[in-house]
């Protein structure tokens, strides 16, 4: 399998929080400094899409790099080759049952992955 196939890009990155508090002040200041829009979820605030400022710790100690595939299942198989391992409890699915998001199950270099679906 070549990595080309599956169309691989950064889609954002996700920074860690110590709570609500600092995720919101994190996510002010790089919407200040930059001029970017702000969508706040329940559980994070995306910062012009490509930061997700999440409001408590999550996955990575660092936090998480969210990285784009037009083929989630191909490119799990294909990064499965390369010795990664997932995370089965964090995939997501469509509704037709198709698996559109998933994390590896281990940090590279303090952060943790995700595969998610272009949209």
């Amino acid at each position: 399998m070549d990595p080309k196939e599956f169309n691989f890009s950064l889609a954002h990155i996700g920074i860690n929080s110590a709570d609500a508090a600092e995720g919101l002040a994190t996510a002010q200041l790089l919407a200040d400094l930059f001029g970017f829009p702000q969508r706040e979820t329940d559980g994070s605030v995306f910062v012009n899409e490509q930061f997700e400022v999440m409001k408590k710790p999550f996955r990575g100690r660092l936090g998480h790099i969210a990285i784009s595939t037009t083929d989630v299942p191909g490119a799990r198989a294909y990064l499965e080759s390369k010795g990664i391992v997932f995370a089965e409890d964090t995939a997501s699915y469509d509704d037709e049952g198709k698996l559109k998001l998933i994390y590896t199950r281990d940090d590279i270099a303090g952060f943790a992955f995700h595969l998610t679906r272009k949209g």
